[in-house]
């Protein structure tokens, strides 16, 4: 970008009056809009800014003044250069400078400021190792370079188009190069071409040149291509420069930049080479981050390319693979999504296929499918952290609403809060209600950051020890009264134990003891003892000596008071599974798959019929 950062204190006052003078408004304005005389010492043309048919955009050279009477846009050039390539005023003037050969002074600050003229001479030496770089990759060495270009489905066309090249194994061949053409050793390393000892930083890679919006080169993206290659890094980027900085730059914006403020809309891919498949693909507003991972700095960038109007306007696009490495790219860009005044999407290839290899498979229409499939980034960062947990379970879907619930406290837009909090419900499959109260819960605990993570797919662990249930948790209380039953009085239920399973208790201590009284056939004398040898938990063992002294509530019950406790055990039980096929429901379309949701529908209504009956004879157990 050739950001002001490169520069110490203010440019001086004197000098940015000299790049007015010498830039004249004709010429500047000229390289982007076909200019016709007007008469009256006016040049006139299409307006840049706004779309018309009828030229109503007026330049004055007299004047160094442009002006359109169909948008209201005008200024001097400056002011052009910063509208027409989304500029600040200091890059503006800086991209002026260099054309017509003003070196800027900077007034003093204290802090240590930059060598009168060595940014333009970094642009130049850049420019022609540019040149250099994709003029190998027609040599004999250079077909390495080819054959890699070949092997990514592209042509030897778009490598052209795109400006690839390649960088020579020698060692000095760029430098002696360079110094031939009259460089200084100083600019060479300063811009990060050449390393302080003399050595090529660039050397045996296949290489992709970095520029701002105004087409200059700032630094060189590169690949390894051989096996030997003394760098173990896949990608080598232009060390930090007075013009290069990674945080600031973005690869393929000089094709993207005018399309992105046309369009209102960025589309952000992973490396050199998606960029290349997405532009050949039709996606004229790809970029990507070079050498680090899209941050702050990017995004501001890509704002003020796209207008920052303060409302939710236009659209940023990200390409993620679908593994947890992207969902974790994902919740960084989420974390970040404050910086972007527009709508944050993502895009996501279920194959796990990047635009590149999209491209060379399945042709451009594919890469044109995966960016129009887009979903709204918090929709995926909630569909993912729901996902972590068992939402066929009624403290999973608890447990997922929490975990999700930061999404919805950090929203930035109070209008949006509703529908966000009925997203999660049809996500979860939970009623409204509930959801609105859990995350009303975590507002009031929330931190400045949604503490929203990834959560690495759980291995199946047996648990060191069963816990031991709560004797005075009324929940589980059914559960307790018929295993007391069943270990002292067996003899009052039925051969299938009144037709409670072992999936019908939810502790699995419970379960435990119920999977040793079912492996124990009844009417043997000393039965309790022979359940006890059919136990091998010692926790399991030790629940059972407390059933077996614990009193029940009746002094003499009998079976219909036995069968009560065991219709209630099951009734709990269908509670539960009405809940999870309900939640189901939910979260099931009933248009993409009608058939499974008729199905479960037909089994709601069966399990209600069940429960109404086992409410009938689970009244027996209060008396």
């Amino acid at each position: 970008m050739g950001r002001i950062e490169v520069m110490a204190g203010r440019i001086n006052e004197e000098d940015i009056a000299l790049v007015r003078e010498r830039a004249r408004i004709d010429e500047v304005v000229g390289e982007y809009v076909a200019l016709r005389n007007a008469g009256g010492g006016s040049l006139k043309g299409l307006c840049p800014f706004h779309d018309e048919k009828t030229p109503s955009f007026q330049v004055t050279p007299s004047r160094g003044l442009f002006y359109c009477f169909g948008c209201g846009e005008g200024g001097d050039t400056i002011s052009f250069i910063q509208k027409i390539d989304n500029l600040t005023f200091v890059e503006a003037v800086q991209r002026l400078a260099d054309k017509v050969g003003v070196q800027l002074r900077i007034v003093d600050d204290g802090r240590p400021g930059l060598e009168p003229g060595l940014r333009m001479q970094i642009l130049a030496a850049n420019e022609a190792a540019a040149e250099f770089f994709q003029a190998q990759m027609s040599t004999k060495e250079g077909q390495v370079a080819r054959d890699f270009v070949a092997g990514r489905g592209f042509s030897q066309e778009a490598a052209m188009q795109f400006g690839m090249g390649y960088a020579p194994r020698g060692g000095h061949v760029l430098r002696d190069h360079l110094l031939a053409k009259g460089f200084t050793p100083k600019a060479l390393i300063e811009s990060g071409l050449v390393r302080s000892q003399g050595w090529d930083f660039f050397q045996g890679r296949v290489l992709w040149p970095i520029k701002d919006s105004g087409k200059s080169v700032l630094g060189f993206g590169a690949r390894r291509v051989y096996d030997d290659d003394r760098l173990p890094a896949k990608y080598v980027n232009t060390p930090e420069t007075p013009v290069y900085k990674k945080s600031h730059v973005l690869y393929g914006l000089d094709m993207a930049r005018s399309n992105i403020g046309k369009k209102s809309q960025a589309v952000i891919v992973e490396g050199y080479t998606d960029v290349m498949a997405a532009h050949l693909s039709g996606i004229d507003t790809a970029v990507a981050a070079c050498g680090t991972a899209f941050g702050e700095d990017h995004a501001r960038l890509i704002q003020r390319l796209m207008g920052n109007s303060g409302s939710l306007n236009g659209e940023v696009i990200f390409t993620f693979d679908g593994d947890v490495a992207g969902q974790k790219a994902a919740l960084k860009v989420f974390r970040g999504d404050k910086q972007f005044s527009a709508q944050t999407y993502v895009a996501i290839e279920p194959t796990g296929l990047d635009p590149c290899d999209l491209l060379m498979k399945r042709g451009p229409a594919a890469v044109r499918e995966l960016v129009a499939r887009r979903i709204p980034l918090y929709r995926y960062v909630m569909e993912n952290t729901v996902g972590q947990f068992d939402l066929d379970r009624a403290d999973g879907r608890i447990a997922a609403i929490r975990a999700a619930a930061p999404l919805v406290t950090s929203i930035r837009d109070q209008s949006l809060v509703d529908g966000y909090l009925r997203e999660l419900s049809q996500v979860v499959g939970a009623d409204i209600d509930v959801v609105r109260r859990e995350v009303s819960r975590a507002g009031k605990q929330r931190h400045s950051t949604p503490a929203l993570t990834v959560v690495p797919q759980a291995q199946s662990q047996q648990p060191a020890g069963l816990p031991w249930p709560d004797p005075a948790d009324i929940s589980l209380s059914a559960e307790r009264g018929f295993l007391k039953l069943a270990l002292q009085y067996p003899e009052l239920f039925d051969a299938d134990w009144d037709q409670v399973e072992v999936e019908d208790l939810r502790h699995p201590a419970y379960r435990a003891v119920f999977e040793a009284i079912l492996a124990v056939p009844r009417g043997q004398q000393k039965w309790a003892e022979k359940v006890s040898e059919a136990t091998s938990d010692p926790q399991v063992k030790q629940l059972e000596v407390a059933l077996l002294v614990e009193s029940v509530l009746r002094e003499e019950p009998d079976q219909s008071y036995a069968a009560a406790y065991a219709a209630r055990v099951r009734l709990l039980a269908i509670n539960d599974d009405i809940a999870n096929l309900k939640s189901r429901l939910q979260r099931t379309n009933p248009n993409q798959d009608r058939k499974l949701y008729n199905a479960m529908f037909a089994d709601l209504v069966s399990l209600e019929t069940l429960r109404k009956s086992l409410i009938i004879a689970g009244g027996a157990t209060t008396a």
